[in-house]
């Protein structure tokens, strides 16, 4: 039995496989607790779906994979902050227009013109042999990065999730920070595309966040509980996939699926309560370059 559990690790491809989507995993539950809490979890699925099209425009010009993709989807990220911000038609309407247009030039794109870069089906699903050694160093530098701004940016970055209104009268550029965060998901959503895909990247954005929140009342604890949880799920969703022969981010997700399952079995989801009742943000006070 243990054999038959270790026997994949002999392979390169699934060791980086496992690296990549334990990351990959723990980056989207962090991410995941500012994009739950600011109800932003629609952003999330849209923004996925938007990073396709410029996938799909980078393996046509045979441009770097990350640098299209991911001017394209901080663009899109930009746009769709913006868009959440206006009141003039519903934030709802307006990013589902520009995400899913982005899907459908992607997909067009690659119809028409064919597909010189990851394969179709990988970027939609995920795959483990989709991994390669730059994917775990662009994900390495990808997670450090995020791990530095949530770091440096914590007090802001708390103030703006909460109460934007009343961080920006108190000096906190919530314009700025929102740009900082829509980045990072930008990224951290391009990191991932070949493990999880673009289907499905955006449960494991939320669905560790969700189960966090169901646990803990305490924002702090909620971020790192949400990061062991989607690293957690990472781990054994792949080791699932190579044993099932299923597209890796279906396994992840559906692992994530289940812990969300039995958590709400045992707590009756009590604990799932407006964002207002998390302690840690009551009494802060931002820094005012922050």
């Amino acid at each position: 039995m243990m054999e038959a559990v270790l026997d994949p690790f002999a392979y390169s491809f699934f060791v980086k496989g496992v690296i990549v989507a334990t990351l990959a995993g723990g980056l989207c539950g962090l991410i995941g607790v500012y994009i739950t809490l600011r109800g932003m979890s629609y952003i999330g699925h849209g923004l996925s779906h938007a990073i396709f099209g410029g996938f799909a425009a980078s393996s046509i010009i045979s441009l770097n994979y990350y640098l299209g993709a991911g001017v394209w989807g901080l663009a899109s990220a930009l746009a769709i902050n913006r868009v959440t911000r206006s009141r003039r038609i519903g934030a709802d309407a307006a990013i589902g227009v520009i995400t899913t247009a982005s899907f459908a030039l992607g997909v067009a794109l690659l119809t028409f013109f064919g597909n010189k870069g990851p394969s179709f089906d990988a970027a939609l699903f995920g795959s483990i042999i989709g991994v390669s050694a730059a994917d775990v160093w662009a994900l390495l530098a990808i997670t450090g990065f995020t791990g530095a701004v949530v770091f440096l940016h914590y007090r802001a970055l708390l103030f703006a999730t909460f109460d934007p209104d009343v961080a920006d009268v108190s000096g906190v550029r919530v314009a700025r920070t929102d740009a900082l965060l829509m980045l990072i998901l930008s990224l951290s959503i391009l990191a991932t595309l070949t493990v999880i895909g673009v289907t499905l990247v955006a449960a494991t954005l939320v669905i560790p966040a969700v189960v966090a929140r169901m646990l803990t009342q305490r924002f702090a604890r909620m971020l790192w509980l949400s990061s062991a949880i989607g690293a957690a799920c990472g781990f054994v969703g792949m080791n699932l996939s190579y044993h099932l022969d299923v597209p890796s981010g279906t396994t992840i997700v559906l692992t994530g699926a289940l812990v969300f399952g039995v958590v709400l079995l045992i707590t009756g989801g009590r604990r799932l309560q407006r964002t207002g009742r998390l302690d840690d943000h009551r009494g802060v006070a931002p820094a005012a370059t922050a």
